[in-house]
């Protein structure tokens, strides 16, 4: 699918406006404790005009075919590209916590490690995380490394998704 980019986006954007639309696809993950698991994503990423992006992910498990059968997880937030090609991005998840990442745009490909991670009482103990976005040859593939349960940072979560 064809991408444009609208005459209402503001010039901040510019950097991570490959990212504005709906992805779909699959990822894969694994963890200590866990057993490793497939999932099926949507990730939409839109703007109002705004200097931001608004970002919604949403995963789940799928059949056999790759139907969706149940929701995983979501999260929910905003995507603040700056000047001086960094980018600051707020997310939250419905298990209880909230991230402040931080990162680096370098042409398609955007870095990002946590400054803070805020937890309620019941969520998870989730300490750090790291993440890489990169557009390769058109499609979105990312990563997520995360410490958690006492554990160092480690591998966690990877996808690869379509523009739908």
């Amino acid at each position: 699918m064809a991408f444009e980019i609208t005459q209402d986006l503001h010039p901040d954007l510019m950097p991570i406006a490959w990212m504005i639309g709906r992805w779909e696809g699959s990822g894969k993950g694994t963890y200590p404790g866990t057993d490793d698991f497939d999932f099926g994503q949507q990730v939409d990423f839109a703007h109002n005009g705004g200097n931001y992006l608004h970002y919604l992910s949403q995963t789940f498990e799928t059949d056999d075919a790759g139907k969706a059968v149940r929701p995983l997880s979501m999260e929910t937030g905003f995507w603040r590209p700056q000047p001086d090609g960094t980018i600051e991005v707020v997310l939250s998840h419905p298990e209880g916590y909230t991230e402040i990442w931080y990162g680096k745009i370098n042409g398609a490909q955007i870095e990002l490690s946590t400054d803070a991670v805020v937890r309620t009482a019941t969520a998870e103990d989730y300490a750090a995380g790291q993440r890489l976005y990169g557009n390769v040859e058109g499609e979105m593939l990312w990563t997520l490394d995360k410490a958690a349960n006492g554990l160092p940072l480690q591998s966690h979560l990877w996808a690869r998704l379509v523009r739908g």
